[in-house]
């Protein structure tokens, strides 16, 4: 007797999803940016308010976590100093972000006429406390130099399956998020999605939006993931591992792209390296997320 193959279809494709982001990875993900119009610059580039110049290497994922803990929307950062200086006040009782900053220094007893003064420098890491655009009174964010036009064309099945789920989604602000406080989805308006070198606009709104959707469903009566710390930064990359493959596995069962983008990718890799080579950090992801679309398709028949 045949015995019969009782591993659902849409399984399958997650397994051939995951097989080909991680293919994408290792042939070179590329930039990361976010799809949509800001205020300022993206999360992943978050920049300095006076030097205008984008944070680098370790600086960049710690502020994008630290962004994500607190709520952040806005990319731009400053030193106490450095926010007096623009004019504004950063509020009392607000926790400051820490960032390395590297100096180039002198040896003692080298002299800079020396030809060989090179080799008297050394670079000296030092730790600088900053301050996000939301943590501080008289900042306003420079406009966006053209209003945003929707290219964005309405998925009536993707928002049909979103409204069964019953998520609370909300949309304005400059970030997307879940707020485990309010229990709500956030979603920038749909009209500032652009879309990537990657991805059309369209394909980049509902991909967030299931992004999104898929954090929804890590609470304790649904899906239950545990909730990281603050500053907990594998907690925090395994949930986005877990979000960004569950919004693929949705985009190709609901029609949005039947392949997965180079996006998610990018998105994929910037949070694996978080585990330095943890070659089994995406295949574990990867069951969590497979199970948060098999509950979100649940709730369609509820």
């Amino acid at each position: 007797m045949t015995k019969k193959n009782t591993q659902k279809p849409h399984v399958d494709v997650h397994d051939r999803i995951t097989s080909k982001i991680i293919k994408c990875i290792e042939d070179g993900a590329g930039e990361l940016t976010m799809p949509w119009h800001s205020a300022g610059v993206s999360l992943e580039n978050p920049e300095n308010v006076d030097t205008k110049n984008h944070y680098r290497g370790i600086n960049v994922l710690s502020l994008w976590v630290d962004a994500m803990v607190k709520g952040f929307g806005s990319s731009t950062w400053g030193t106490y100093r450095q926010w007096q200086k623009q004019g504004c006040q950063v509020r009392k009782g607000e926790t400051a972000s820490v960032v390395v900053v590297y100096k180039n220094v002198q040896a003692k007893g080298a002299s800079s006429k020396d030809k060989d003064a090179k080799k008297g420098m050394y670079f000296l890491a030092k730790a600088a406390s900053v301050f996000n655009a939301e943590q501080v009174d008289g900042y306003e964010a420079p406009a966006p130099e053209q209003e945003p036009v929707s290219r964005v064309e309405r998925l009536m099945q993707v928002e049909t399956f979103v409204a069964a789920t019953g998520a609370d989604v909300r949309h304005g602000g400059a970030s997307a998020h879940y707020n485990s406080a309010t229990d709500s989805v956030h979603m920038p308006e749909v009209e500032r999605f652009i879309g990537s070198g990657t991805s059309t606009a369209t394909e980049a709104y509902y991909g967030v939006l299931l992004h999104e959707l898929t954090h929804w469903t890590k609470t304790k009566t649904r899906c239950d993931r545990p909730s990281p710390l603050e500053f907990e930064k594998e907690a925090y990359a395994t949930e986005e591992l877990v979000a960004e493959l569950g919004a693929a596995f949705l985009c190709a069962d609901l029609g949005v792209t039947q392949e997965p983008r180079a996006d998610h990718a990018q998105y994929v890799e910037h949070w694996l390296k978080v585990f330095k080579g943890d070659n089994r950090a995406i295949f574990k992801a990867a069951a969590q997320a497979s199970k948060a679309a098999e509950f979100l398709r649940g709730l369609q028949h509820a």
